[in-house]
C-alpha cells in the first residue's frame, strides 16, 4: 500500500509537471474587469471636468478626432457641387417659405424647407433646425384631440400655430431675422432613397448585404470602413451648413443649430466638429444617461470611453443652451450640467452656457423650450427682441406646400438597395483615393493612418506607474528559472497571467512569444519547454508567455472563444457595442502594450522582440503602431489575414474602422523603420511597407519569408537571433 501511494503520488507530480503552468487555481478566473457586462447605451456617461484649458485642449482634440474618426468623415469626404434646386415659394407675408432639395454627394438627395425673412437690411442669421424622431416630422400636423391636451399642459399656446412645432420654430425665427433651414433626417418625410425601416429600426444582418464587394449598410464591411446611418445624416448637416452659407444674405459669423432628441444628437456632433457654427441649442438630449437608442444615434467607436456630455463640453467656450424634461435628462441639473458649467469657467465663461430645465414636461420641442432658444439667439446674436421672446400665432402651411416633389420635381427611387450600395461604393472609392494619396509621404501617412489607427486601436499606452507584477510561483526547470504571476494594469483593473522563463545568465534579450494558444504556446505536450523557446532560452533570451483577454485562463471551459460578447440589445447593428465597448481585438491589443510597456520600463530596458504567430500576428502588428519605437524587432506571421475579410460581427477578430486605413499592410508600414519579419504576405501586398521602410533609410530592417511553411518557425527564430548580441 505503501508502494502503490508513492507511486501514485510520483504518477500526479509528473502529470502536473507536464502541463503547462497556470498562475491561478484551477477554476479561478483573473479578477479583470472586462469580465464583467459590456456598457450600453443605458449606462452611467459622467464627465470628468479637466483640471486646465491647456488639458481640455490636448483631450477635446482626441475626442473631436474620435468624433471625425466614426462617422467616415477621417479624411472629409470630397465636397461635390450641391446643386441645389430650389422652388415652390410661399409667400407668408413677413416670411417666405420655400422647397429645396441638394445632392450633399452625387445622387444622395437632402431634402427641406427654407424660410426667409422678408425686407432685410443688411446680413442674417442663419439657423440649422434638426428635427429628430417624429414621424413625417416636417410636414405633419397634430391632431385637434394632440393638440388641445398639449394647450392644457401647457407645451403649445396657440389653436392654429401649434399644430405644428417643427414650422412654429421656423416661423418665429423668420419674424426675428433669421434664415431658416430644416431639413428631413434620413427616411423621414421627402428622404425616402433610404427607409424608415432601415434608417431607425434595423434590426436583423442581411446576408446579401454581406459582402466583401458592394456591402450594405450595417454590415461588417461597412462597419470596418466606417460607413453608418449616423455618419451620413452628419454628413448631411455639413452639408446643410454648406448650403445655408451659400446664400449672400446669410453672415457666416452668426451660425447656429438647434435640434431636439434625435435633432440634438445631429446638433451636438455638428456644433463639436463644424467651427462654423457659433452658438448651439441641443434640446432634451444632453445627458450622463441614455446616449440615444436609434441605430441613427449610434456608430461604431464613438462613445467609447466618452458620451455626450463630453461632446457638448466641445463647444466650450461658445455660447450654448440645451433643455431637459420628464425623460433620460431629467438629472442633468446635478448630473452634467455642473460639469460643464466648471468647464466653461476654464474659458471665463460661464455665462455662456445655460440649461432651460423642464422635468415637468414630456420628452418634446416644446413652446416653453423654444421660448428658451429664441431667447438665448436674441441675446448672443444681439437681435433686439424684447425678452423673453415669445411665439406669435400663424396658419400652418399643409403638406403640399411642404414637400418638395411635385410633377416638375418628382421624388428618386425609394429605398432602392442598389442605391444604397452605390452611394457607400462612391464614398469608399472617394475615401481610398485620398487615403491613397496621403499614404505616398511619410509625414501625412502618419498623420492621417496613425492618427485614425490611434481612435480605431484605443489610442492607450498604460503609465508604467499604473502597472504592477505580483509573482505567484518560481521553479528551476534546469535550462531556465520559470517565474508565473498576474500582470496587473490598475488604473483599468486588468489582470493577465503571465509566466517568464528567464536564462540563468542573460543577453539583454526579452522575447515576448504570442500565439493563439495563449501561454501555453511555450510549451510541448508532455509539458516541457517547445524547442523553439529552449533556443531562445539557450540564447540568453527572457522568454514570456502571457493569455491575452480570452485565452487560456480566461476561459471557464478551457475552450477558445469562438464568438465575442455583444450586449443585450436584440437589434444587430454592431454600434449598439462597438460604439460603447472596444472590441476584443483592441482590447487585445491593450494587453499586449501592457506587458510592452512593463518590459521596457526597466531601470536597464532590454531588447524587445514581440513574435506574433497562430493568429497572434495581426495583434503584434495593430501593438506596434500604437507603441511607437519600444518595439525593437518583431516576427509576424499575418497568414494573409485582412479585416476587410472578416463577415461576421461576433468574429474575434472583427475591428470597426479597420479596413478603411490601408487593412493589416498599413499596420505592418506603420513599423518602420524597426526590424520586421513578415510571413504570410506577397511581394506585393507589401508594397506600401517597403516603401515607407525604404523612405526611411531601412529597407534591409524589412524581411519576408519565402520558404515552406514546415520552416517558417525555424527561419523566424534564426532571422530575430541575428543582431542581437548572439
Amino acid at each position: 500500500m505503501i508502494r502503490f501511494a508513492l507511486v501514485l503520488s510520483l504518477l500526479t507530480a509528473a502529470s502536473a509537471a507536464a502541463a503547462p503552468p497556470r498562475v491561478l487555481p484551477d477554476a479561478q478566473l483573473p479578477n479583470d474587469i472586462r469580465l464583467e457586462p459590456l456598457k450600453d447605451l443605458d449606462g452611467y456617461f459622467p464627465f470628468t471636468p479637466p483640471a486646465s484649458r491647456a488639458e481640455w485642449q490636448k483631450r477635446a482634440e482626441r475626442v473631436r478626432r474620435q468624433i471625425l474618426v466614426s462617422q467616415g468623415l477621417w479624411p472629409t469626404p470630397t465636397k461635390t457641387p450641391l446643386n441645389p434646386v430650389i422652388h415652390g415659394k410661399t409667400d407668408c407675408g413677413e416670411y417666405t417659405v420655400e422647397k429645396v432639395y441638394f445632392q450633399s454627394t452625387p445622387g444622395f438627395l437632402v431634402t427641406g424647407n427654407l424660410y426667409r425673412p422678408k425686407n432685410l437690411a443688411g446680413k442674417a442669421p442663419g439657423v440649422l433646425f434638426a428635427h429628430g424622431h417624429w414621424a413625417d416630422a416636417r410636414l405633419s400636423l397634430s391632431t385637434d384631440a394632440e393638440l388641445r391636451r398639449e394647450i392644457a399642459d401647457g407645451e403649445e399656446r396657440f389653436e392654429a400655430g401649434g399644430k405644428s412645432r417643427f414650422q412654429s420654430m421656423c416661423v418665429q425665427l423668420a419674424r426675428m431675422g433669421c434664415v431658416v433651414w430644416q431639413w428631413d433626417m434620413l427616411g423621414n418625410s421627402d428622404s425616402q432613397q433610404l427607409s424608415m425601416q432601415l434608417v431607425h429600426g434595423f434590426a436583423k444582418q442581411r446576408p446579401e448585404m454581406n459582402t466583401t464587394e458592394n456591402w450594405g449598410l450595417f454590415s461588417p464591411q461597412a462597419e470596418t470602413h466606417l460607413q453608418s446611418i449616423m455618419g451620413l445624416q452628419t454628413w448631411n448637416s455639413i452639408r446643410s451648413l454648406d448650403f445655408l452659407l451659400t446664400l449672400p444674405e446669410v453672415d457666416p459669423d452668426r451660425i447656429a443649430m438647434t435640434g431636439a432628441s434625435g435633432g440634438g444628437t445631429q446638433t451636438m456632433l455638428l456644433a463639436a466638429i463644424d467651427p462654423r457654427v457659433k452658438l448651439s441649442f441641443p434640446a432634451v438630449m444632453v445627458s450622463t444617461a441614455m446616449q440615444g437608442g436609434c441605430t441613427c444615434e449610434n456608430a461604431c467607436l464613438l462613445r467609447v470611453d466618452t458620451g455626450n456630455v463630453e461632446f457638448a463640453g466641445l463647444f466650450a467656450p461658445k455660447p450654448q443652451g440645451m433643455t431637459s424634461a420628464n425623460d433620460w435628462t431629467k438629472e442633468m441639473a446635478t448630473k452634467g450640467f455642473p460639469q460643464l458649467t466648471h468647464l466653461y469657467s476654464l474659458f471665463g465663461a460661464t455665462d455662456k452656457v445655460m440649461l432651460r430645465r423642464g422635468e415637468h414636461f414630456p420628452h418634446n420641442y416644446n413652446a416653453v423650450s423654444r421660448s428658451a432658444f429664441y431667447t438665448w439667439l436674441n441675446r448672443h446674436f444681439k437681435l433686439g427682441q424684447k425678452e423673453p421672446v415669445i411665439e406669435r400665432d400663424y396658419q400652418p402651411l399643409s403638406r403640399d406646400q411642404l414637400s418638395v416633389w411635385d410633377d416638375q420635381h418628382p421624388a428618386p427611387k425609394a429605398a432602392d438597395p442598389d442605391f444604397e450600395r452605390r452611394l457607400l461604393r462612391g464614398l469608399h472609392q472617394d475615401a481610398q483615393k485620398q487615403l491613397a494619396a496621403e499614404a505616398a509621404t511619410p509625414d501625412l501617412f502618419r498623420k492621417t493612418y496613425a492618427d485614425a489607427l490611434d481612435i480605431v486601436l484605443g489610442g492607450r499606452l498604460t503609465e508604467v506607474a499604473d502597472l504592477q507584477w505580483v509573482k505567484m510561483h518560481e521553479s528551476d526547470r534546469g535550462a531556465c528559472i520559470q517565474t508565473t504571476g498576474l500582470l496587473r494594469n490598475n488604473r483599468y483593473h486588468e489582470e493577465l497571467p503571465a509566466v517568464f522563463c528567464s536564462p540563468k545568465q542573460g543577453s539583454g534579450h526579452t522575447v515576448l512569444w504570442l500565439s493563439g494558444q495563449g501561454k501555453s504556446a511555450l510549451y510541448a505536450a508532455d509539458g516541457s519547454l517547445h524547442p523553439d523557446v529552449e533556443k531562445l532560452v539557450r540564447s540568453g533570451a527572457t522568454v514570456i508567455g502571457v493569455d491575452l483577454l480570452y485565452q487560456g485562463e480566461f476561459l471557464a471551459d478551457g475552450k477558445p472563444l469562438m464568438r465575442t460578447p455583444r450586449v443585450k440589445n436584440p437589434r444587430e447593428a454592431a454600434a449598439y457595442t462597438f460604439g460603447y465597448n472596444y472590441a476584443l481585438f483592441v482590447h487585445r491589443v491593450h494587453d499586449v502594450l501592457s506587458v510592452v510597456n512593463f518590459v521596457k520600463s526597466r531601470e536597464r530596458p532590454p531588447r524587445l522582440t514581440v513574435v506574433g504567430l497562430d493568429g497572434a500576428g495581426p495583434w503584434v502588428a495593430a501593438a506596434r503602431t500604437q507603441c511607437g519605437q519600444l518595439i525593437d524587432q518583431a516576427v509576424i506571421d499575418t497568414a494573409g489575414f485582412r479585416f476587410g475579410n472578416v463577415l461576421d460581427l461576433a468574429d474575434p477578430n472583427f475591428l470597426p474602422g479597420s479596413a478603411k486605413f490601408g487593412d493589416l499592410p498599413a499596420m505592418l508600414a506603420l513599423g518602420a523603420p524597426n526590424r520586421t519579419w513578415v510571413a504570410g504576405e506577397t511581394d506585393e501586398a507589401l508594397l506600401l511597407a517597403k516603401s515607407h521602410y525604404q523612405m526611411a533609410n531601412a529597407g534591409k530592417n524589412l524581411t519576408r519569408f519565402t520558404g515552406e511553411t514546415q520552416q517558417l518557425r525555424a527561419t523566424a527564430i534564426d532571422w530575430l537571433l541575428t543582431d542581437t548580441g548572439k
